[in-house]
């Protein structure tokens, strides 16, 4: 028997009716959409040295450009060990990494706006991570999202795919801030980067449609390399943002590796409480949403819209945030940009596993990895976004009772930029309006549960309760 049968066997690949090509090519076409993390959290994570407010993590005697070197190793190992985690142990195509939005928190709310040492915040989601280890071995966290009323589970592959399109289109310089708006469209015509980026998401649009295999990826490569090739010929200027810089690797991360050790002692035990709680919030519900939105591209749920044997990627997810702490990263979550791989045909752990691979591989080339310009790699966000829009035929929308909680589930997640506030206001607004309408058979206490709990949670994170306790 040859390798690529024992791998195909080992991940029952022909069982899921796909094959070890497709499934090496969908865990590319995740490395390549996500591998921007391996730049964005280093830069979100550390200190802006320009600003008064310490926003991330400062060390003594070390330089920032250093500290996000150290960085870059330390989410390339977290997401290669919490991925390969999710391919081994779950066998499903999700990756890993840490994750956007929870660094922001980690680096600009808890950091800075709060005051807390950083090796305090890495305690905390060491902590969160320990906690959803336990939670997930008893069976807990797979029992809360199970009670996700059926609207809102159908509904969540929908927000995701607009979350997905407007960081897409952001990062492609079609949509930006407007401050009458909030947003608006961007200088499409005379922006050098808008240009590039529109046509190559026509291409990939183009071949998508026309069903050419590795379209995203294709695309991708050529809009990197017309971005590239317009810049070295002189029409556009090398600062025009069309050509990613590369960056040096640190490789020694002892500065970082395990100083949460010494964020135990730097803060009390309440004030301490509600910054765990608030990670675990937000990271339990942003990565139930992903793997059931994800879930849904691939076509992995069921009858009732759960996603089968979630455990296992639960603990790959709990795992990889205990791991990524330690090492001296934020949370780690499964990332959205999984959906770009499901839908090049990924079906199984052979997919993570190639993602897990690349992660490490790119331990020796980050300069190279850093080279694929954020706009290039967004166009899959944005293509995959317009396709996960679909799930919304899944969706009763002859029941108003399912409308308005799926509804408000697909707004709230692009609007508020976090998949958790999406399924908060879902959650929140099912059991009130299945009680109003006079259906409370379909409301258990477990709803109830839960839409109190998103209640609390929004008071610690809004209510100024975290700040008057630091």
């Amino acid at each position: 028997m040859g390798l690529a049968e024992s791998v195909s066997d080992y991940f029952g690949v022909q069982e899921h009716g796909s094959s070890v090509r497709t499934e090496l090519l969908a865990g590319l076409t995740t490395f390549l959409t996500m591998s921007y993390i391996i730049v964005v959290n280093p830069a979100i994570m550390t200190d802006n040295p320009n600003t008064d407010l310490v926003e991330g993590i400062v060390i003594e005697g070390f330089s920032t450009g250093e500290i996000q070197s150290m960085l870059a190793i330390v989410t390339i190992l977290a997401a290669a060990t919490a991925t390969f985690v999710m391919a081994v142990y779950a066998n499903r195509p999700f990756a890993q990494a840490p994750g956007l939005g929870l660094n922001a928190f980690f680096a600009i709310t808890v950091v800075g706006v709060l005051g807390v040492p950083w090796q305090t915040a890495l305690a905390a989601v060491v902590v969160e991570g320990i906690i959803f280890i336990i939670l997930t071995a008893i069976g807990a966290r797979e029992y809360v999202i199970n009670l996700f009323p059926e609207p809102v589970k159908f509904a969540v592959g929908t927000g995701i795919g607009l979350f997905l399109a407007l960081i897409g289109l952001q990062a492609m310089g079609i949509v930006v801030a407007d401050p009458g708006t909030m947003i608006g469209l961007g200088s499409i015509a005379s922006d050098p980067v808008a240009i590039v980026s529109v046509i190559g998401l026509f291409l990939t649009l183009a071949l998508y449609a026309r069903g050419v295999p590795g379209s995203i990826i294709i695309g991708i490569v050529a809009t990197a390399a017309l971005g590239w090739a317009v810049t070295a010929l002189g029409p556009v200027a090398s600062d025009a943002g069309l050509v990613a810089s590369s960056s040096s690797a640190t490789y020694d991360i002892t500065p970082l590796a395990g100083a949460f050790v010494s964020g135990f002692g730097n803060v009390e035990a309440f004030s301490f409480a509600l910054i765990v709680f608030t990670f675990f919030f937000v990271d339990f519900f942003d990565t139930a949403g992903t793997l059931v939105g994800v879930g849904q591209a691939g076509d992995f749920l069921d009858e009732n819209g759960d996603l089968p044997d979630i455990d296992k990627p639960l603990m790959a997810d709990a795992v990889g945030t205990t791991v990524g702490g330690m090492l001296g990263t934020s949370t780690v979550t499964t990332f959205i940009e999984s959906a770009t791989g499901v839908e090049e045909g990924g079906r199984t752990g052979l997919t993570a596993f190639t993602v897990a691979a690349l992660f490490v591989g790119s331990l020796a080339i980050v300069p190279l990895v850093t080279s694929v310009p954020q706009y290039a790699s967004h166009i899959a966000l944005v293509v995959i976004g317009v396709v996960m829009i679909q799930n919304v035929v899944d969706i009763d929308w002859d029941d108003l009772t399912n409308v308005i909680p799926a509804g408000l589930t697909i707004l709230v997640m692009p609007f508020t930029y976090s998949i958790a506030y999406g399924i908060a206001a879902g959650i929140a607004s099912y059991p009130i309006v299945k009680l109003a309408a006079g259906e409370r058979e379909d409301v258990r206490i477990g709803h109830w549960v839960l839409a109190a709990a998103f209640v609390v949670y929004f008071i610690v994170r809004t209510g100024g309760v975290l700040a008057a306790q630091l």
